[in-house]
């Protein structure tokens, strides 16, 4: 009878500290509009030249939406996942990527903003303009920005600069007698609205 009694007592306590995690989670979803600079040491030529024949970097727009759930806090930040992806595209050429990892956020006193750094891992795939074939490749991203609080539910991103690098497509993926091309450098910028649930 005591055993199931304090199973019973556990189980309550179990659930009430579930509850309590759950409602003190803040979740955001967001939808950003990018400008990006892709740039490479080495220019490529042909038909699989991501950034265009002979050109060594170009910028790319495009759109983005993610969500983040930030679990865990302390007076001064809080601390979850994000989960985000986007698709940018320059002169026919086209990027898309999948990114997760840990995104800290911070609270100012005075100023109804939050900085945040977000850390993130994942993969992309590029495709030059002139051919249909595209190459997926793992990547990173380190991001900081900061959102700006309208209301209880409404952030304005104001800014978010990330950079990012990965192997794009390019003629020595294809061509295994050429040289082998190095990584491709990405600067993002992006702004956009943020959608609160807590």
């Amino acid at each position: 009878m005591r055993l199931r009694l304090l199973a019973v007592l556990a189980g309550m306590a179990l659930a009430t500290g579930s509850a309590v995690a759950q409602s003190s989670q803040k979740i955001g979803i967001y939808a950003t509009p990018y400008v990006s600079r892709i740039s490479n040491s080495k220019a490529d030529t042909g038909v699989f030249a991501f950034l265009g024949e002979g050109a060594t970097s170009r910028f790319f727009e495009g759109f983005g939406v993610g969500v983040y759930d930030e679990f865990y806090h302390t007076p001064r930040f809080d601390a979850g996942v994000d989960v985000r992806t986007k698709i940018i595209r320059g002169a026919g050429a086209q990027y898309a990527d999948f990114l997760l990892g840990g995104r800290v956020s911070f609270k100012p006193k005075t100023l109804p903003i939050s900085p945040y750094i977000d850390l993130l891992g994942g993969a992309a795939s590029t495709r030059a303009a002139h051919n249909p074939r595209s190459l997926g490749r793992a990547t990173y991203s380190i991001s900081a920005g900061a959102d700006w609080h309208l209301s209880r539910v409404i952030d304005f991103r104001i800014i978010e600069v990330g950079y990012s690098s990965l192997t794009t497509m390019n003629t020595s993926i294809v061509n295994t007698q050429a040289t082998a091309f190095p990584s491709s450098q990405v600067i993002n910028l992006s702004t956009g609205l943020v959608f609160r649930i807590h």
